[in-house]
Protein backbone atom coordinates (compact mmCIF):
# COMPACT_ATOMS: atom_id res chain seq x y z
CA UNK A 1 0.00 0.00 0.00
CA UNK A 2 3.16 2.34 0.47
CA UNK A 3 2.83 5.48 -2.12
CA UNK A 4 -1.25 5.08 -2.07
CA UNK A 5 -3.26 7.61 -0.82
CA UNK A 6 -4.22 7.42 2.63
CA UNK A 7 -7.23 10.11 3.81
CA UNK A 8 -5.92 10.75 7.43
CA UNK A 9 -9.76 12.13 8.52
CA UNK A 10 -8.65 14.46 12.17
CA UNK A 11 -5.19 14.44 10.41
CA UNK A 12 -4.30 18.29 11.65
CA UNK A 13 -5.25 17.07 15.49
CA UNK A 14 -2.58 16.25 17.53
CA UNK A 15 -2.14 12.03 16.87
CA UNK A 16 -3.08 12.75 13.59
CA UNK A 17 -0.76 15.53 12.56
CA UNK A 18 2.05 13.23 14.20
CA UNK A 19 0.47 10.24 11.96
CA UNK A 20 0.99 12.21 8.87
CA UNK A 21 4.54 12.88 9.68
CA UNK A 22 5.34 8.88 10.54
CA UNK A 23 3.20 8.05 7.07
CA UNK A 24 5.24 10.13 4.70
CA UNK A 25 8.53 8.93 6.42
CA UNK A 26 6.90 5.05 6.05
CA UNK A 27 6.33 6.12 1.88
CA UNK A 28 2.35 6.76 2.05
CA UNK A 29 0.98 9.49 0.50
CA UNK A 30 -1.59 11.26 3.04
CA UNK A 31 -4.43 13.02 2.61
CA UNK A 32 -5.93 14.90 5.42
CA UNK A 33 -9.32 15.99 6.18
CA UNK A 34 -10.07 17.98 9.09
CA UNK A 35 -13.11 20.85 10.04
CA UNK A 36 -10.69 22.01 12.27
CA UNK A 37 -12.69 22.75 15.49
CA UNK A 38 -10.21 21.20 17.66
CA UNK A 39 -7.22 21.36 15.82
CA UNK A 40 -5.14 24.77 13.27
CA UNK A 41 -4.33 24.58 10.35
CA UNK A 42 -0.53 25.78 11.46
CA UNK A 43 0.20 22.20 12.50
CA UNK A 44 -0.05 21.26 8.93
CA UNK A 45 2.16 23.95 7.84
CA UNK A 46 4.40 22.63 10.41
CA UNK A 47 3.68 18.80 9.36
CA UNK A 48 4.81 20.15 5.97
CA UNK A 49 8.10 21.52 7.36
CA UNK A 50 9.16 18.80 8.83
CA UNK A 51 8.39 16.31 6.02
CA UNK A 52 9.54 18.92 3.37
CA UNK A 53 6.24 17.53 1.34
CA UNK A 54 3.38 19.32 0.31
CA UNK A 55 -0.11 17.61 2.07
CA UNK A 56 -3.46 17.76 0.46
CA UNK A 57 -6.01 19.01 2.74
CA UNK A 58 -9.53 19.74 2.77
CA UNK A 59 -11.29 21.80 5.35
CA UNK A 60 -14.45 19.53 5.26
CA UNK A 61 -16.99 17.93 8.18
CA UNK A 62 -17.47 14.24 8.12
CA UNK A 63 -21.23 15.57 8.46
CA UNK A 64 -20.61 17.16 5.00
CA UNK A 65 -21.51 13.69 2.64
CA UNK A 66 -20.89 15.79 -0.91
CA UNK A 67 -17.70 16.93 0.23
CA UNK A 68 -16.23 13.59 1.28
CA UNK A 69 -17.84 12.11 -2.06
CA UNK A 70 -15.72 15.13 -3.63
CA UNK A 71 -12.25 13.94 -1.96
CA UNK A 72 -13.01 10.25 -3.18
CA UNK A 73 -13.26 11.52 -6.33
CA UNK A 74 -10.14 13.91 -6.74
CA UNK A 75 -7.67 11.12 -5.13
CA UNK A 76 -7.13 7.59 -5.57
CA UNK A 77 -7.76 6.59 -2.11
CA UNK A 78 -5.92 3.05 -0.99
CA UNK A 79 -7.10 3.44 2.84
CA UNK A 80 -8.58 5.40 5.45
CA UNK A 81 -7.22 6.25 9.46
CA UNK A 82 -9.91 7.46 10.69
CA UNK A 83 -9.05 10.24 13.92
CA UNK A 84 -12.01 12.49 13.22
CA UNK A 85 -14.33 13.07 16.62
CA UNK A 86 -15.11 14.97 19.45
CA UNK A 87 -13.22 13.86 22.43
CA UNK A 88 -13.72 15.84 25.74
CA UNK A 89 -15.46 13.62 28.39
CA UNK A 90 -16.69 16.59 30.31
CA UNK A 91 -18.66 18.25 27.53
CA UNK A 92 -19.56 14.39 26.29
CA UNK A 93 -21.71 14.46 29.70
CA UNK A 94 -23.10 17.73 29.02
CA UNK A 95 -23.79 17.39 25.03
CA UNK A 96 -24.64 13.82 24.32
CA UNK A 97 -26.31 14.31 21.06
CA UNK A 98 -23.53 16.25 19.53
CA UNK A 99 -21.05 13.72 20.17
CA UNK A 100 -23.47 10.45 18.46
CA UNK A 101 -24.25 13.18 16.06
CA UNK A 102 -20.78 14.32 15.24
CA UNK A 103 -18.86 10.60 16.16
CA UNK A 104 -21.54 7.88 15.44
CA UNK A 105 -22.93 9.71 12.54
CA UNK A 106 -19.63 10.94 10.86
CA UNK A 107 -18.25 7.35 10.68
CA UNK A 108 -21.32 6.20 8.93
CA UNK A 109 -21.02 9.04 6.63
CA UNK A 110 -17.47 8.06 6.26
CA UNK A 111 -18.17 4.43 5.68
CA UNK A 112 -20.79 4.65 3.00
CA UNK A 113 -19.21 6.71 1.08
CA UNK A 114 -15.95 4.47 1.03
CA UNK A 115 -18.32 1.70 0.32
CA UNK A 116 -19.67 3.34 -2.54
CA UNK A 117 -16.16 4.44 -3.69
CA UNK A 118 -14.74 0.53 -3.59
CA UNK A 119 -12.22 1.32 -0.37
CA UNK A 120 -12.23 -0.98 1.85
CA UNK A 121 -8.93 -0.85 4.01
CA UNK A 122 -9.81 1.14 7.50
CA UNK A 123 -7.50 1.87 11.04
CA UNK A 124 -10.15 3.23 13.40
CA UNK A 125 -8.66 5.73 16.69
CA UNK A 126 -11.02 3.80 19.25
CA UNK A 127 -10.01 4.21 23.26
CA UNK A 128 -9.16 2.21 26.48
CA UNK A 129 -12.38 3.92 27.67
CA UNK A 130 -13.98 1.16 26.19
CA UNK A 131 -13.28 -1.39 28.79
CA UNK A 132 -14.67 0.87 31.46
CA UNK A 133 -13.32 0.49 35.09
CA UNK A 134 -10.63 -2.37 34.83
CA UNK A 135 -11.71 -6.14 35.54
CA UNK A 136 -8.85 -7.08 35.74
CA UNK A 137 -4.73 -5.85 34.83
CA UNK A 138 -3.09 -5.67 32.45
CA UNK A 139 -6.05 -5.01 30.10
CA UNK A 140 -5.77 -7.61 27.09
CA UNK A 141 -7.68 -7.17 24.38
CA UNK A 142 -10.06 -10.02 25.33
CA UNK A 143 -11.15 -7.66 28.46
CA UNK A 144 -14.70 -6.84 28.41
CA UNK A 145 -16.05 -3.43 26.58
CA UNK A 146 -19.02 -1.65 26.17
CA UNK A 147 -19.42 -0.66 29.80
CA UNK A 148 -17.83 2.77 28.91
CA UNK A 149 -18.86 5.57 31.76
CA UNK A 150 -19.30 8.36 30.04
CA UNK A 151 -20.64 8.92 26.13
CA UNK A 152 -17.58 9.99 24.59
CA UNK A 153 -16.36 6.39 25.62
CA UNK A 154 -19.83 4.67 24.34
CA UNK A 155 -19.71 6.56 21.22
CA UNK A 156 -16.04 4.87 20.58
CA UNK A 157 -17.82 1.65 21.35
CA UNK A 158 -20.43 1.84 19.51
CA UNK A 159 -18.53 2.16 16.46
CA UNK A 160 -16.27 -0.16 17.36
CA UNK A 161 -19.30 -2.34 16.82
CA UNK A 162 -20.49 -0.69 13.59
CA UNK A 163 -17.76 -1.80 12.29
CA UNK A 164 -17.40 -5.36 13.32
CA UNK A 165 -21.11 -5.37 12.10
CA UNK A 166 -20.11 -4.04 8.77
CA UNK A 167 -16.92 -6.15 8.38
CA UNK A 168 -19.25 -9.10 8.66
CA UNK A 169 -21.79 -8.01 6.02
CA UNK A 170 -18.96 -6.37 3.63
CA UNK A 171 -16.17 -9.56 2.82
CA UNK A 172 -13.91 -7.22 1.62
CA UNK A 173 -13.58 -4.79 4.11
CA UNK A 174 -10.31 -4.87 6.74
CA UNK A 175 -10.53 -3.06 9.37
CA UNK A 176 -8.09 -2.57 12.65
CA UNK A 177 -8.95 -1.19 15.69
CA UNK A 178 -6.88 0.64 17.78
CA UNK A 179 -7.40 1.30 21.55
CA UNK A 180 -5.18 3.83 22.63
CA UNK A 181 -4.05 4.48 26.47
CA UNK A 182 -2.62 8.10 27.33
CA UNK A 183 -0.97 9.36 24.44
CA UNK A 184 1.60 12.30 25.62
CA UNK A 185 4.57 13.68 23.95
CA UNK A 186 5.70 15.52 20.89
CA UNK A 187 7.64 15.54 17.81
CA UNK A 188 11.51 15.53 18.79
CA UNK A 189 11.48 19.33 16.75
CA UNK A 190 9.01 20.94 19.41
CA UNK A 191 7.47 22.36 16.28
CA UNK A 192 4.13 20.22 16.73
CA UNK A 193 2.58 18.87 20.01
CA UNK A 194 -0.76 18.62 21.77
CA UNK A 195 -2.60 22.69 21.97
CA UNK A 196 -5.44 21.50 23.37
CA UNK A 197 -8.29 24.56 23.39
CA UNK A 198 -9.46 26.21 26.57
CA UNK A 199 -8.28 24.44 29.52
CA UNK A 200 -6.40 20.82 29.27
CA UNK A 201 -8.56 17.86 29.78
CA UNK A 202 -5.00 15.57 29.92
CA UNK A 203 -2.42 15.75 32.80
CA UNK A 204 0.55 16.07 30.59
CA UNK A 205 -0.85 19.49 28.58
CA UNK A 206 -1.56 20.93 32.27
CA UNK A 207 1.39 20.38 34.02
CA UNK A 208 3.02 21.75 30.96
CA UNK A 209 1.13 24.98 31.02
CA UNK A 210 1.67 24.99 34.64
CA UNK A 211 5.59 24.84 34.19
CA UNK A 212 5.56 27.59 31.16
CA UNK A 213 3.49 29.81 33.68
CA UNK A 214 -0.02 29.64 31.80
CA UNK A 215 -1.63 28.23 34.68
CA UNK A 216 -1.26 29.02 38.52
CA UNK A 217 -1.36 24.97 39.27
CA UNK A 218 -2.39 21.24 38.87
CA UNK A 219 -4.83 20.06 41.13
CA UNK A 220 -4.43 16.43 41.95
CA UNK A 221 -7.93 14.57 41.88
CA UNK A 222 -7.64 12.04 44.78
CA UNK A 223 -4.77 10.85 46.09
CA UNK A 224 -6.34 7.66 49.10
CA UNK A 225 -6.43 5.37 45.12
CA UNK A 226 -4.79 2.01 46.16
CA UNK A 227 -1.85 2.44 44.43
CA UNK A 228 1.94 3.63 45.16
CA UNK A 229 1.79 7.53 46.56
CA UNK A 230 -2.37 7.45 46.36
CA UNK A 231 -2.73 8.68 42.97
CA UNK A 232 -4.42 7.63 39.94
CA UNK A 233 -1.93 5.26 37.94
CA UNK A 234 -2.36 5.31 33.70
CA UNK A 235 -0.37 3.82 31.07
CA UNK A 236 1.68 6.95 28.92
CA UNK A 237 2.58 6.25 25.77
CA UNK A 238 4.55 8.66 23.30
CA UNK A 239 2.52 10.13 20.57
CA UNK A 240 5.20 9.22 18.41
CA UNK A 241 5.02 5.37 19.15
CA UNK A 242 1.33 6.14 18.83
CA UNK A 243 1.84 7.19 15.46
CA UNK A 244 3.86 4.34 14.68
CA UNK A 245 1.56 1.44 15.53
CA UNK A 246 -0.41 2.90 12.78
CA UNK A 247 1.74 2.37 10.29
CA UNK A 248 1.83 -1.37 11.35
CA UNK A 249 -1.71 -1.75 11.31
CA UNK A 250 -1.63 0.15 7.85
CA UNK A 251 0.86 -2.80 6.54
CA UNK A 252 -0.73 -5.27 8.23
CA UNK A 253 -4.25 -4.44 6.43
CA UNK A 254 -3.20 -6.68 3.38
CA UNK A 255 -2.86 -9.44 5.51
CA UNK A 256 -6.19 -9.44 7.05
CA UNK A 257 -9.58 -10.23 6.90
CA UNK A 258 -12.50 -8.74 9.13
CA UNK A 259 -11.94 -7.05 12.09
CA UNK A 260 -8.90 -7.03 14.55
CA UNK A 261 -8.46 -5.25 17.64
CA UNK A 262 -4.70 -3.89 19.25
CA UNK A 263 -3.97 -2.18 22.14
CA UNK A 264 -1.61 0.70 21.93
CA UNK A 265 0.21 1.21 25.29
CA UNK A 266 3.71 0.67 26.88
CA UNK A 267 2.16 -1.94 29.56
CA UNK A 268 3.69 0.00 32.67
CA UNK A 269 1.82 2.64 34.64
CA UNK A 270 2.66 5.75 36.27
CA UNK A 271 0.86 7.71 38.77
CA UNK A 272 -0.13 11.42 38.86
CA UNK A 273 2.87 12.62 41.35
CA UNK A 274 5.37 10.18 39.25
CA UNK A 275 4.31 11.87 36.02
CA UNK A 276 4.47 15.49 37.85
CA UNK A 277 8.53 14.49 39.23
CA UNK A 278 9.43 13.25 35.96
CA UNK A 279 8.32 16.60 34.30
CA UNK A 280 10.31 18.74 36.91
CA UNK A 281 12.98 16.68 36.25
CA UNK A 282 12.78 17.16 32.66
CA UNK A 283 11.89 20.60 32.62
CA UNK A 284 13.95 21.90 35.35
CA UNK A 285 10.88 23.47 36.63
CA UNK A 286 9.13 23.01 39.45
CA UNK A 287 5.05 22.43 39.09
CA UNK A 288 2.99 23.55 41.99
CA UNK A 289 -0.16 20.82 42.69
CA UNK A 290 -2.72 21.00 45.35
CA UNK A 291 -4.76 17.70 46.38
CA UNK A 292 -8.67 17.62 45.37
CA UNK A 293 -11.38 15.42 45.83
CA UNK A 294 -11.53 12.35 43.25
CA UNK A 295 -13.66 12.84 40.23
CA UNK A 296 -16.78 10.66 39.75
CA UNK A 297 -15.49 8.10 37.27
CA UNK A 298 -11.69 7.53 37.65
CA UNK A 299 -10.15 4.59 38.05
CA UNK A 300 -7.24 3.90 40.32
CA UNK A 301 -5.24 2.18 37.92
CA UNK A 302 -5.15 1.09 34.04
CA UNK A 303 -2.38 0.15 31.86
CA UNK A 304 -2.36 -2.03 28.51
CA UNK A 305 -0.93 -5.43 27.99
CA UNK A 306 0.38 -4.24 24.09
CA UNK A 307 1.66 -7.96 23.42
CA UNK A 308 -0.77 -8.77 21.01
CA UNK A 309 0.67 -5.43 19.44
CA UNK A 310 4.25 -6.39 19.64
CA UNK A 311 3.30 -10.10 18.60
CA UNK A 312 1.23 -9.68 15.40
CA UNK A 313 1.93 -6.07 14.13
CA UNK A 314 5.51 -6.01 15.02
CA UNK A 315 5.05 -2.88 17.05
CA UNK A 316 6.39 -2.28 20.86
CA UNK A 317 6.57 1.23 22.34
CA UNK A 318 9.97 2.43 22.84
CA UNK A 319 10.24 5.95 24.26
CA UNK A 320 9.46 5.95 27.82
CA UNK A 321 8.27 8.63 30.32
CA UNK A 322 11.91 10.63 30.28
CA UNK A 323 11.70 11.08 26.92
CA UNK A 324 7.92 12.02 27.03
CA UNK A 325 8.28 14.23 29.52
CA UNK A 326 11.40 15.93 27.99
CA UNK A 327 9.63 16.12 24.01
CA UNK A 328 6.67 16.88 26.03
CA UNK A 329 8.76 20.38 27.46
CA UNK A 330 10.06 21.14 24.26
CA UNK A 331 7.44 21.67 22.89
CA UNK A 332 5.69 23.74 25.32
CA UNK A 333 9.13 25.74 25.90
CA UNK A 334 9.47 26.65 22.32
CA UNK A 335 5.57 27.68 21.98
CA UNK A 336 4.34 28.50 25.13
CA UNK A 337 0.70 29.11 23.62
CA UNK A 338 0.42 26.26 21.49
CA UNK A 339 -0.04 27.04 17.95
CA UNK A 340 -0.61 30.80 18.37
CA UNK A 341 2.05 33.46 17.82
CA UNK A 342 2.51 34.86 20.91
Amino acid sequence: MSGKHVLVTGGAGYIGSHTVVEMVTAGFSPVVLDNLSNACPESLKRVEAITGTTIPFYSADLLDKPALQAIFDKHDIEAVVHFAGLKAVGESVAKPLSYYKVNVGGTTNLLEVMIEKGVYNFVFSSSATVYGEPQFLPITESHPAGACINPYGRTKYVIEEILKDLSIAEKNLRVVLLRYFNPIGAHKSGTIGEDPSGIPNNLLPYVSQVAVGRRPELSVYGSDYDTVDGTGVRDYVHVVDLALGHIAALKKLKDISGCKVYNLGTGTGYSVLQVVEAFEKASGKKVPYKIVDRRAGDSASVYADPSLAEKELGWKAERGLTEMCEDCWRWQSQNPQGFKKD
